[in-house]
């Protein structure tokens, strides 16, 4: 009875979890801004959002 108790206490308890879990989730975010960064900055992006201006402000009204 008693290894089964230690064995739900260690199933349920998350004592520790949260600071790798905060940490993992720091890394991911970082990471996700870094690549985000380099899409936004680059000249695919800014190439693309001039010919959607140019072609929107050369439309006949």
């Amino acid at each position: 009875m008693e290894l089964r108790s230690r064995l739900v206490h260690a199933v349920v308890a998350d004592e520790g979890m949260s600071t790798a879990e905060y940490a993992i989730g720091t890394i991911a975010a970082a990471a996700f801004g870094a690549v985000l960064y380099g899409v936004v900055t680059g000249d695919s992006i800014v190439n693309a959002l001039t010919k959607i201006i140019d072609r929107a402000l050369s439309t006949a009204v």
